[in-house]
């Protein structure tokens, strides 16, 4: 049986998909509060010519709209990747209290990998965090993306 966190999970990794639909890095993002997701975002960075354009910036973005507050203290973020040095200032700013996380990013994750950002004593908030929620899942659409994005390369070059 399906645990709460893989059921939101599910709907993140249904975000990256979206995301790899239209070319852009498979990351997707949801934003749960009282058993009801609130936001919802996927990376854009490409298709909306914006460095900003992140999942979790995208997912608070609506969240926070559709909570008329900046303010998401009772809400549960769910990323398929974790999240780099600006989404995890982002979470902290936002006040998110809980964050799950599907699967770890060695080359620029600020939630434990390389920083964690998430959980400095000295900021005035401080994040829960979970790891590897259905990581084979999460990392498995990442890297399926890349190998296929070198194989379109390696095509074109030999063109």
């Amino acid at each position: 049986m399906q645990t709460i966190d893989e059921k939101y999970m599910r709907e993140a990794l249904k975000q990256a998909h979206k995301a790899a639909a239209i070319g852009e890095v498979p990351i997707g993002c949801v934003i749960e509060y009282q058993g009801k997701i609130i936001g919802r975002g996927y990376n854009r960075r490409k298709t909306d010519k914006n460095t900003l354009s992140h999942a979790e910036l995208n997912a608070i973005r609506k969240a926070s709209k559709k909570m008329g507050d900046w303010r998401l203290e009772e809400c549960t973020m769910y990323v398929t990747l974790e999240p780099c040095q600006m989404c995890s200032g982002a979470i902290v700013q936002a006040r998110i209290p809980r964050l799950v996380i599907g699967c770890m990013n060695p080359k620029a994750g600020c939630a434990g990998s390389i920083l964690n950002l998430l959980q400095v004593p000295e900021f005035n908030h401080q994040v829960d965090i979970t790891y590897r929620v259905l990581e084979e899942e999460c990392s498995r659409i990442l890297t399926d993306f890349f190998k296929d994005l070198r194989l379109r390369l390696k095509q074109e070059e030999e063109k």
